[in-house]
């Protein structure tokens, strides 16, 4: 396979990112984005074969390293910040993938998954940011939170865990971006609708639907929107994009 040759002059060159939720879908396709722009991406995920994949193909284009890790766990996260305070340097972009979903009606639902949901979906994401907040403060980075279109609203049956916790990362990534604007960090939030990932295969599954991911949005097209708003001048900054299949179910 021939590799093409990676701009120097881009605008992302050089950077150093971490990227959650980074062996498979949404953030497997940030992560090779970011790497084919030359950027340096630590790639985080609980699935250490699938992890392997994604950094290996990233390797094709940058340095990338994994991190087998569940978000879950405070003390986890070290090895992330210490390879970043010792190897690379710093940080410069930050974005949030990792998610479970659970949809069930609140009268079957199990408090368990309601538990789940909020300590990968909304407590990880707030902690890791929390952790490295002093380099990308350094640098002026960029946070990305990946949300749901459950995150903006919850007007369908069964996603109240769920949209839960989407709102709440809705208000976190809001309330941060003010308070990180004067510091030089931009902070932006996706809302993606019903996108071809893993996840999605499984929820078709559990709902007894065919599962037709062509008419879904795709990963890849997340990913470009992504680096196309990290690329954006710093005189600008992109608070806020909604995604959605162009075909509606």
């Amino acid at each position: 396979m021939n590799i093409p040759p990676l701009d120097r002059t881009g605008p992302l060159f050089g950077r150093v990112a971490v990227v959650t939720g980074a062996s498979s879908g949404i953030g497997r396709a940030i992560t090779l984005a970011l790497s084919k722009e030359g950027v340096e991406v630590c790639a985080v995920a609980r699935n250490r074969q699938t992890l392997d994949e994604t950094v290996a193909r990233a390797r094709q284009y940058s340095p990338a390293t994994g991190f087998q890790i569940d978000l879950t766990h405070d003390k986890a996260i070290r090895p992330v910040m210490e390879h970043l305070q010792k190897k690379s340097g710093g940080l410069d972009i930050l974005v949030h993938s990792a998610g479970v979903y659970h949809q069930d009606l609140m009268e079957h639902s199990r408090i368990e998954d309601f538990d789940a949901q909020y300590a990968t979906n909304l407590r990880a994401p707030y902690l890791l940011t929390q952790s490295l907040l002093p380099m990308l403060a350094q640098s002026k980075g960029q946070i990305i939170f990946v949300n749901s279109s459950a995150g903006l609203t919850a007007k369908r049956p069964a996603i109240g865990q769920y949209s839960a916790t989407k709102h709440a990362l809705r208000a976190i990534a809001d309330s941060l971006r003010e308070e990180l604007n004067p510091k030089g960090i931009r902070v932006l939030s996706l809302y993606l609708g019903r996108t071809a990932t893993p996840m999605q295969e499984a929820l078709y599954q559990k709902e007894a639907k065919e599962y037709h991911p062509e008419t879904l949005i795709q990963p890849d097209d997340v990913a470009f929107v992504a680096i196309q708003m990290l690329k954006v001048s710093g005189t600008a900054e992109v608070t806020d994009i909604s995604i959605r299949p162009m075909r509606k179910s």
